[in-house]
């Protein structure tokens, strides 16, 4: 399959580069002038054309998160090829970027998350993306394979959230102010402020989002304030970042297929001795208040210097159904980067060197859950985790047709953890230390417009710490660290005018120590080592404009359609005695199919639709069980109005149409074969956004 796509790519290279218009703007990476709606992006520290980047980066802009309803992620990420985010439950992310999801019972593990390029990953390793509001996000980029060589640890790539905040010429100040409704009890709203001035800017936001979830116990409560503020003196600029958030969502837990097919409703229920969700009041509860702040001094035409310093405290609280925890979470970061700069008529030179620094302290205390409530201590635990890299990285552009880039970091990651509740605690420390991560990547432009390239990068991924500890309440301090190299090779770029974009890819990793998610007979999770695994895949972007005419009563008209081909198999896997080398990786379907369609009117009145098909998947790593295939339609219709500077968005939209039974999140190996989460039938919303 990989070789006949690949055989494909080469074959329909020459029609598009015939195609192309040699007469269009230049767009010079470095020097040239923007194209309308040319995309950038600034993974690695440069800001380039994204068909210039020697990487697999993919973008999500405005146009893209303004595609569906805006209360959550998953959709928006859904889009993108080699990307699968779930949501067990209302609340509960998982994301996957070119690998599986054995690693996350709920968070973020195995990526490196930056907002405004401040860490939101923690020093243990955890990612707690469902503290965002999705509105505070302007765009995205997203890093797939290993980025270790400036971004640190993770296997799966990096995701780079940012923030739009510019400054204007005078004193001025906007409001905005929106609210959405929808099926099983959903409600939003959200409310801010932005004042600008030549060198100040501020912006607060506040949002509010509820809903009484389409299963038994899994209703979702969650409150964001947030402010962000830029300050730009005359050689150097300081960005704020500080946001308060308190989420609660309830757990409904997996049930069988059986059951699914009785109630897709139900929650997880009793079984033997053990309780039900329901009984338990299975739930996270989660308080975070999140503060950073960044310096970027331009000490010359030659040097750039920027530092950050970030504190974050979590109090965090799972009724479970064997158990009660509860934790507070202190984190701490720190980082600082050096980029030097040059440019002549042939050739661009950039030359970065950083260090980041990540430090989590953990108090992580289980009880007895008597009906949600905290009953008899089990056991306390206090765990230390410190992460540091130190990367340096050089990229050189030639005559605008070549790029070569060459990074490495020098990683270290420690643990120390402490039973508090032994008769003679003692700590037991953990190390992974001096681990070298190289990337080297080389892209060469056949034109201003197409682009191929090819890299190879390391990336190695230790245990976070909720997979040291997981929920089982013990200690696995003899589990890997993750490793593994990925080869890959794409072309990208724009034909016939720009209105077709394209970015195709083929990628080969090999995953070692991969680490595999199990669950014990009450249903809490552990952790163990898989061996290794072949991670290879292609995936494929296409999008082209039929329609691109203000003067016409439809002024745009777009067909985008992406496609992921995985069929990830573990190679060396043996455990407990049975030997799963061979069989296709857990969690991951083959095939992922996103078609949709885009369109704008003269009179403001807008159309999304899509249709997100996906291949069966494993639901256990012995491939005796496999969830079934399913197409989710989705479709927004609205009218958007802007006059006298304000502007007004109604919009209306519709989840599953078709109405299918399917689980958006599983538990993969769950005792009892309760792999089964179903997310809700067809659904409706409503809602409106006013600027002014």
């Amino acid at each position: 399959m990989i070789r006949s796509l690949l055989s494909g790519m080469i074959l329909f290279l020459p029609t598009l580069l015939s195609a192309q218009n040699n007469a269009m703007a230049s767009g010079d990476t470095v020097t040239g002038k923007k194209q309308l709606d040319e995309v950038v992006v600034e993974a690695f520290g440069s800001r380039v054309q994204w068909k210039a980047a020697p990487a697999a980066v993919a973008v999500i802009g405005t146009k893209e998160i303004a595609r569906y309803a805006n209360v959550s992620l998953v959709p928006v990420f859904n889009t993108v090829p080699g990307i699968r985010m779930e949501e067990r439950s209302p609340g509960s992310y998982r994301l996957s970027v070119r690998g599986s999801l054995l690693r996350s019972p709920f968070g973020i593990r195995n990526v490196k998350v930056y907002w405004n390029e401040i860490p939101l990953t923690d020093g243990g390793g955890n990612t707690y993306l469902n503290l965002i509001n999705i509105n505070d996000i302007s765009h995205a980029e997203i890093i797939k394979g290993p980025a270790a060589s400036v971004y640190g640890a993770g296997t799966g790539g990096a995701v780079l959230l940012r923030s739009a905040l510019s400054f204007s010429d005078s004193a001025e100040d906007h409001f905005s102010t929106g609210v959405s409704v929808g099926s099983y009890g959903l409600f939003q709203e959200q409310a801010g402020w932005v004042y600008t001035t030549k060198q100040f800017s501020s912006s607060i936001q506040q949002s509010h989002q509820q809903s009484d979830g389409y299963r038994d116990q899994s209703a979702t409560r969650k409150d964001v304030l947030k402010w962000q503020s830029n300050w730009q003196l005359k050689k150097q600029q300081f960005h704020f970042l500080v946001f308060y958030t308190d989420l609660y969502y309830q757990t409904p837990g997996g049930i069988t297929l059986a059951q699914m097919q009785q109630n897709p409703q139900l929650a997880r229920q009793a079984a033997g001795a053990l309780p039900s969700a329901a009984q338990q009041q299975a739930a996270i509860y989660n308080k975070t208040i999140f503060g950073a702040a960044q310096q970027e001094i331009n000490l010359d035409e030659h040097f750039v210097w920027k530092n950050f310093v970030s504190a974050n405290h979590t109090t965090f609280t799972n009724p479970f159904i064997t158990n009660y925890e509860n934790r507070g979470e202190a984190n701490y970061g720190a980082g600082t980067s050096l980029r030097y700069q040059k440019k002549n008529t042939h050739a661009f030179f950039q030359w970065t060197n950083g260090a980041e620094w990540l430090y989590n302290h953990s108090l992580i205390s289980d009880f007895g859950n008597r009906s949600g409530k905290a009953d008899t201590i089990q056991f306390k635990d206090d765990i230390y985790a410190v992460q540091w890299f130190a990367y340096s990285q050089a990229q050189l552009t030639l005559n605008d047709e070549w790029v070569i880039s060459g990074g490495v970091s020098l990683n270290n990651q420690q643990y120390k953890y402490k039973r508090l509740t032994d008769a003679n605690p003692l700590s037991v420390q953990k190390k992974i230390s001096l681990v070298v991560t190289p990337r080297i990547s080389v892209l060469y432009r056949i034109n201003k417009e197409v682009s191929l390239y090819m890299l190879a990068a390391k990336g190695f991924s230790p245990p976070a710490l909720a997979e040291l500890r997981p929920s089982d309440g013990n200690y696995y301090g003899n589990l890997n660290a993750e490793y593994g190299w990925n080869y890959e090779a794409g072309v990208k770029g724009n034909a016939w005018d720009d209105r077709l974009r394209f970015d195709v890819a083929a990628y080969f990793f090999r995953l070692q120590n991969a680490i595999v998610r199990r669950t014990n007979a009450n249903g809490a999770e552990y952790f163990v080592n898989a061996g290794e695994t072949k991670q290879n895949g292609v995936e494929a972007l296409l999008s082209y404009q039929l329609i691109r005419n203000k003067q016409q009563s439809i002024q745009s008209l777009t067909v985008w359609s992406s496609y992921s081909y995985q069929p990830y198999r573990f190679t060396d896997y043996q455990q407990s005695g049975n030997n799963y080398s061979g069989n296709k990786l857990t969690g991951v379907p083959a095939n992922i199919w996103v078609t949709g369609m885009d369109i704008e009117t003269k009179k403001g009145i807008y159309l999304n639709a899509s249709v997100n098909a996906v291949s069966s998947l494993a639901l256990t790593d012995a491939n005796d069980a496999f969830a079934d295939a399913y197409q989710l339609v989705q479709m927004k219709l609205g009218y958007h109005n802007e006059r006298a500077g304000r502007s007004w968005d109604v919009f209306g939209g519709v989840d599953n149409l078709l109405n299918q039974r399917y689980s958006l999140g599983n538990d993969i190996n769950a005792v009892g074969k309760r792999y089964y989460n179903p997310a809700a039938g067809i659904n409706v919303l409503a809602g409106m956004i006013y600027h002014f």
